[in-house]
């Protein structure tokens, strides 16, 4: 049975690299596993924070799921975790049906991680990871940008100690300035001074220095790598110390239970389902643009391949597994993919070796994180956040394209105003009218030869040979139901202006695709112009376009003499006929 080998090797990459595993590989991947996961460990439980949920949660995630993508995912450098953007989505989702940290918030997250998880999977069976190209550039700076800031207030309360009320950005920083009164200094000033120590780690002057005195490319990377368990270290002893739980009301994490996730099957209601079908789209949007993204910019670097429908899979099965194991949603984590590579991975092996680390841990490490400062975890978030801020992008954008800078304002702004789901759906819907709109109004440019060849520019950028009898016309789009109307106004006008005009070229070089709008518009072009004394011409019209028109009965309409191989066969047929005066 020769095919099911084949199959089984394209739905499970690591049967594909494991038995053509380098030896020499070996010491890079177990040292690039050991360093992220001494980045996730802290990592992870922040993000849970931020998405309502316990930190034993975050934790969950970086076991199964990671060993999942490892063996189904096509990367050997993505760093599959918690993510900032999908603990927001979570937050943002669930809390409206459900109180973040009750027992039906929980159920409602696992359900929404089952969701994503199998929105994922089908996606890259069914091999339609195109759909997520709807996602434009400007729509996800705008969506990030917007959502570093939502993310950031979101961390007052543990910044500053109290609970801030409000839903939306605005009502929170209302409430938390009217009531900065109730900070609690000390919570206030260990998350000063942990987002301070987190951004020398990461600054150009730190690393620097590093190399000044010498340390090698994966010592530097390695010494950033390390800064959040620096800030935890130093946090979790001072506050153990001190007692300053106790006697400066400093919320900690508090007791994490010890042993590996349990298993559990989501609830589900059909209800439920349709509460959070949104919120998973979300996720599964950002997350998975974010992820290949993060992984085909990776694999690049070392000539790699990244499979997008495989990949779909892999991270598909990975929340799938998240669900069952007492995790929440997972995706592709830019800073800890960078340090993964950085540090050496090759292959999955790097993440295998991360999700064992983080299974020991959680078995005999997680008594040491009773006195871990909340607010440490809000700082860890924020400084991971704020590079997710990109205004450079937009004035990019600004002075580049001002539809693409409206469409990034209008994803930034409706994701501020409301919340994550109606901005990213505001961006997409956006680009797509922008699209139709500058689709239906498509460049027609006049071309004619340049002297001496059989090549034919814009006549309003070259010196070209033309004809008061001949007008040769070239649009550069698709001619379908939003522009063909556009293209017949077009040829009528210029046709009216130029009374000694007999023949008019159509150059469909251009032209991929034609709808039936299209092909019936160009029945009544043809008879129009053929009333005003004009014969229509067709040159380089692409095998499936005449075909379409072919069916239509377009070309029997016109005659076959009519229909030409280029723009230079077109003009040699009309001389043969003497209506060609040059100009």
């Amino acid at each position: 049975m020769p095919g099911k080998p084949s199959l089984l090797h394209r739905y499970v990459p690591i049967l594909r690299w494991l038995p053509a595993y380098r030896r020499a590989d070996l010491p890079r991947d177990l040292i690039a596993g050991v360093i992220t996961a001494i980045m996730l460990v802290p990592q992870s439980m922040a993000y849970a924070q931020l998405g309502g949920l316990p930190p034993q949660v975050g934790l969950y995630a970086t076991i199964l799921p990671i060993a999942t993508y490892a063996i189904l995912g096509t990367s050997g450098q993505l760093s599959v975790g918690p993510a900032a953007i999908t603990s927001l989505a979570v937050l943002a989702g669930v809390s409206t049906l459900a109180s973040p940290g009750s027992p039906r918030y929980l159920e409602l997250v696992l359900l929404l991680t089952f969701l994503v998880g199998m929105i994922k999977v089908a996606l890259g069976i069914f091999r339609m990871g195109a759909v997520l190209n709807f996602v434009s550039a400007p729509v996800l700076s705008g969506f990030l940008s917007a959502a570093a800031i939502v993310i950031a207030v979101s961390q007052l309360k543990h910044l500053l100690g109290f609970d801030v009320a409000g839903k939306g950005v605005f009502d929170q920083l209302y409430d938390a300035i009217t009531h900065i009164g109730k900070t609690n200094p000390v919570t206030l000033a260990i998350a000063v001074a942990s987002i301070l120590t987190l951004i020398l780690f990461k600054s150009s002057a730190f690393k620097s220095l590093l190399k000044k005195l010498g340390a090698s490319a994966k010592l530097r990377t390695l010494i950033s790598s390390l800064s959040l368990l620096v800030v935890l270290v130093m946090a979790t002893v001072l506050t153990a110390a001190l007692r300053l739980d106790v006697v400066a009301g400093v919320k900690t994490v508090g007791k994490i239970p010890a042993g590996l996730p349990p298993l559990t099957v989501p609830r589900l209601s059909l209800t439920d389902v349709q509460l959070l079908l949104p919120t998973a789209l979300t996720i599964v949007f950002i997350g998975v643009v974010e992820s290949i993204s993060i992984a085909k910019a990776l694999a690049s670097k070392h000539r790699q391949r990244i499979d997008p429908d495989q990949e779909l899979i892999g991270l598909g099965a990975a929340n799938l597994m998240a669900s069952v194991t007492g995790a929440y949603p997972v995706a592709g984590g830019l800073a800890r993919s960078v340090v993964n590579n950085e540090a050496g991975a090759m292959t999955g092996l790097a993440s295998l070796t991360t999700a064992t680390m983080m299974a020991a841990m959680l078995l005999f490490l997680t008594p040491l994180f009773y006195y871990l400062p909340q607010s440490v975890l809000a700082s860890i978030v924020v400084v991971a956040v704020a590079g997710l801020f990109d205004l450079h992008e937009a004035k990019r954008l600004y002075h580049l394209q001002r539809s693409d800078f409206l469409t990034w304002l209008a994803t930034f702004a409706t994701t501020i105003a409301f919340n994550i789901e109606i901005g990213i759906l505001a961006g997409v819907v956006i680009s797509l009218l922008l699209y139709l709109w500058r689709s239906s109004r498509p460049k027609i440019a006049e071309i004619g030869r340049i002297p001496g060849t059989q090549i034919f520019r814009n006549v309003k950028h070259y010196e070209t040979q033309t004809s008061d009898s001949v007008v040769a016309l070239r649009m550069d789009e698709s001619l379908y139901f939003a522009n063909a109307h556009y293209l017949e106004d077009r040829v009528l006008e210029i046709v009216a202006a130029r009374p000694a005009v007999r023949h008019l070229i159509l150059h469909c070089s251009p032209i991929n695709n034609v709808d039936t709008t299209a092909i019936e518009v160009l029945h009544a072009l043809y008879g129009e112009l053929r009333d005003a004394g004009v014969e229509l011409h067709l040159a380089s019209v692409k095998r499936w376009v005449l075909e379409s028109l072919g069916q239509s009965g377009f070309v029997e309409l016109i005659g076959r003499d009519h229909i030409h191989r280029s723009m230079d066969e077109a003009l040699k047929a009309i001389e043969e006929k003497g209506a060609i005066s040059d100009r």
